[in-house]
């Protein structure tokens, strides 16, 4: 039964942060089907076994590795304004898809993602983390009463992020800040209007 993802002391974090480093380095460099476990292993410099033992397959090696990354490559930020939180965040999605390693890793993951459940289950989860961390500049905002109550805040999050991630997986080209600063603005105006509201 695979561990749940984290990064304890000593030895096992420096094993753990390794493995999940190469992880996504694979992911950005090989097509999803042809990462495996023993290709991580390789690039961590441990054993095949060591994986397995401590994450059973390459599925849950992936999720965790997700799962792990999520909480640390976007900037979720609290100035007490909506407005520029959102702002704030949607260009630190943004710089995130533009990088070498954050673009590649996306591309693989959606590519993954069409021909797997399992890496589709992990890619849910990974969304769904990300979700939790920046639900909160949502939720502060209807607490401050600058959005209404009830206002949804995954549903404000993927009208941020989603004509992002449109411009590198379907047109083909990164997303700028301008492009960025757009999403978010159209995200903030709907919320206003009430359009995320249950």
């Amino acid at each position: 039964m695979p561990h749940p993802a984290q990064r304890p002391g000593g030895r096992t974090a420096k094993t753990t942060s390794a493995v999940f480093d190469a992880t996504i380095e694979e992911l950005a460099h090989r097509a999803y089907a042809d990462v495996s476990v023993e290709s991580i292993a390789i690039a961590a410099g441990v054993h095949k076994t060591t994986i397995y033992r401590r994450w059973g397959s390459k599925t849950e090696l992936i999720r965790q590795a997700l799962i792990a990354s999520a909480a640390s490559n976007i900037d979720v930020p609290d100035t007490g304004d909506v407005e520029r939180d959102l702002r704030s965040l949607s260009r630190s999605v943004q710089s995130l898809l533009t990088t070498d390693l954050g673009g590649a890793v996306t591309t693989s993951l959606m590519a993954g993602a069409a021909s797997s459940p399992e890496i589709r289950d992990a890619v849910n989860d990974l969304w769904s983390t990300r979700r939790a961390l920046m639900a909160a500049i949502v939720d502060r905002a209807v607490d401050h009463g600058q959005l209404k109550p009830g206002t949804d805040a995954s549903r404000v999050l993927e009208a941020m992020a989603a004509p992002l991630y449109y411009r590198l997986l379907v047109a083909g080209v990164q997303p700028t800040v301008e492009d960025a600063d757009r999403s978010a603005a159209a995200a903030i105006a709907a919320a206003r209007a009430g359009v995320f509201a249950c």
